[in-house]
């Protein structure tokens, strides 16, 4: 059993856990991976994809706008948690397929970077 301290707005609690089973990460960080990968559109394209479904609260890109590897492209909130979406490629954002207040899906195409 190990013993955590966490402090949840500003308060401080003792945690026990108990490890029932050792579980391997490397398929879920595998399946993470697959799920930003590269996707060619028609057009030539990449194709970003939101890793959750949610809500966007905010768009950081514009068209035409050049991204490296990293660069947030805009924010989704889900379960009053925001989440930064992140290019996974460099190149310029050829188009924006939502906007701010628009629910989004798991897996749906948000921006298509050239």
């Amino acid at each position: 059993m190990k013993i955590y301290k966490i402090k949840v707005n500003g308060k401080s609690y003792r945690v026990e856990l108990e490890e029932i089973e050792q579980v391997d990460s490397a398929p879920l960080e595998e399946k993470r991976k697959q799920e930003t990968k590269k996707i060619v559109n028609n057009d030539g394209g990449k194709e970003v994809v939101s890793p959750i479904q949610g809500q966007v609260t905010n768009v950081k890109v514009k068209v035409g706008d050049k991204v490296q590897k990293g660069d947030v492209l805009l924010i989704v909130e889900a379960m009053k948690l925001e989440n930064e979406v992140v290019s996974p490629f460099e190149g310029q954002v050829a188009e924006i397929l939502v906007s701010k207040g628009q629910n989004v899906k798991a897996k749906e195409p948000i921006v298509i970077i050239e």
